[in-house]
């Protein structure tokens, strides 16, 4: 060792030990020893971010606390600034002001606590009842379950929809996409599903992005008058709020329904929808100028929610066994399912349930175009007597729809082929269901098996209604015990196949008539009438 560095370790070792008798001095004074906290200053504040000088150490989406205590979420990290989305109002922050860091990244309170309650994407409650005093807060952005955490999906969530339930089953833990134009009955089929969990256990998180504030709160009347808000949490992010909580909103949403998921449960979560979310991170982008791609949405908008869907799923037995639903919902313009946020999302689930503006203008309701619609899980999800009725009804169903549209060339048609017309077009009207009146199990079963098998043949399709009220009736009186075992997976018997059948002839014979009613147009009959 040198002369002179000998010196710089001498002088080095001074100022070192100098720094501990003074640190030790001001703990013996004020009882508690310093800390270095990093502070930065605010560049400039625009409309839902800022520009902050300083910071070295943030990390990646860290919590941040601008001025007076508005929250921000670190989002664009360069070597001189960092872009901040801001998460609240940003209208009483000023350039200089101080930002400190909190160390931790973006979390919401999660657990049971949270049931009936409305809250934003922060957590923090809507609906004026009060704090949320929840003991456990999950980040908001987590990773997803690997392949070796994750189970077949084999349970079914019943919609209460026959349509779908029939020909487009869902499996808990799947990823099922709801796509259509606008005023198609989107966010009704998916209140509907929410609707017929209440007895199910299966919790519900609602998420709606940058709708209308009237839209959400008719949504949040509607689950509170049929008692379906009690097993519901509502994660609202309206037009009005900042593009910020608009992007956290979904993943708060899944964080709360992945805390149900880790103890056992069964979750659904509803995304109402999607393309506003992916507007909300484009226009986020393009403040923070980072380059535009297609559609000017930036190169990582797959990312955006893959990561996020990714995240429902079923987990195996060793981790409790439990499930995260999602409903995504996508809206499209002229019925271009072709569009470049639409097919992101449908590479990424598992199937779509697509509602058409032209079935919905023929009162077909709910307007699901089966041939449109597919679900990539399939029947493997429905019970095993459900599988026996429904398994080729699909196919029938869309051999009636081909039939039809060829019909419309020919004068006169054979017997074969108006008895085929006559039974596909029942099967259409049994199809048909009020909004808001999920429909069980056993009833379905019930109604469909009537249908496939031609008990409808001779009611007037304006009288279908009436008839399958009736069914319904039966199978409640008649057959609940055998419903009940349908319910536990049993099989549909031959015996109780012709038993149920007989009974809904039986049930239907005062209605039925030898000749096809006149003047009713294909798809235009009633909607069935609702059980009393």
């Amino acid at each position: 060792m040198t002369t002179g560095e000998g010196a710089s370790s001498g002088i080095a070792g001074e100022i070192l030990a100098l720094r501990g008798r003074v640190n030790a001095a001001l703990s013996e004074e004020s009882g508690s020893r310093l800390r270095v906290r990093e502070v930065g200053r605010l560049r400039s504040v625009g409309e839902g971010v800022a520009m902050v000088d300083g910071l070295p150490g943030v990390a990646a989406e860290e919590l941040l606390i601008l001025g007076g205590g508005v929250p921000g979420w670190a989002f664009d990290i360069s070597e001189d600034r960092v872009g901040v989305v801001l998460l609240g109002s940003g209208d009483g922050l000023a350039a200089g002001e101080e930002v400190r860091r909190t160390g931790r990244t973006l979390d919401v309170p999660v657990g049971a606590r949270l049931l009936g309650r409305i809250v934003d994407a922060l957590g923090e409650p809507l609906d004026g009842q009060g704090p949320i005093r929840a003991s456990t807060r999950l980040p908001t952005e987590r990773e997803a379950p690997g392949i070796m955490d994750r189970a077949a999906v084999t349970v079914p969530l019943e919609t209460g929809i026959k349509v779908i339930d029939a020909l487009i089953p869902i499996g808990r833990g799947q990823r099922q996409l709801i796509v259509g134009d606008r005023q198609t009955g989107k966010t009704a089929v998916a209140v509907d599903t929410i609707i017929n969990q209440r007895d199910t256990g299966v919790v519900c998180v609602y998420c709606t992005i940058g709708q209308r504030a009237a839209g959400v709160a008719q949504v949040i009347d509607d689950l509170r008058r049929r008692d379906a808000l009690a097993h519901c949490v509502v994660v609202a992010a309206s037009g009005e709020d900042p593009p910020g909580l608009r992007v956290v909103a979904p993943y708060a949403a899944m964080s709360i329904a992945e805390h149900f998921k880790s103890q056992g449960r069964d979750a659904l979560v509803v995304f109402d929808d999607l393309v506003q979310h992916a507007r909300a991170y484009r226009e986020l982008s393009l403040l923070m100028r980072r380059p535009p791609g297609r559609e000017a949405f930036p190169g990582d908008i797959f990312h955006l929610h893959a990561r996020l869907l990714e995240r429902s799923t079923h987990l195996n037995e060793k981790l409790g066994g439990g499930s995260v639903t999602a409903l995504p919902i996508v809206e499209t313009q002229a019925q271009n399912i072709a569009a470049y946020i639409p097919t992101n999302l449908i590479s990424i689930t598992d199937g779509q349930i697509y509602l058409s503006p032209d079935l919905f203008r023929r009162g077909t309701l709910p307007a699901v175009d089966v041939g449109r619609s597919v679900s990539r899980v399939g029947g493997k999800t429905q019970l095993a007597a459900y599988r026996a009725v429904a398994g080729d009804l699909r196919l029938k169903y869309s051999q009636f729809e081909e039939l039809e549209s060829f019909s419309r060339f020919a004068a006169h048609l054979d017997a074969q082929t108006e008895a085929a017309l006559r039974r596909g077009r029942r099967i259409r009207e049994v199809l048909k269901q009020p909004q808001a009146d999920p429909m069980p199990i056993p009833e379905q079963i019930a109604v469909l098996l009537a249908a496939a098998e031609g008990v409808l043949d001779r009611v007037p399709r304006a009288e279908v209604g009436r008839a399958e009220l009736a069914i319904r009736r039966i199978m409640n009186d008649r057959f609940s015990d055998l419903g009940a075992e349908m319910l536990k997976g049993k099989a549909l018997s031959d015996q109780a196949r012709k038993a149920m059948l007989d009974a809904a002839t039986d049930a239907v014979r005062p209605l039925a008539r030898n000749d096809e009613e006149p003047g009713v147009a294909d798809g235009h009959a009633g909607s069935p009438a609702k059980t009393p």
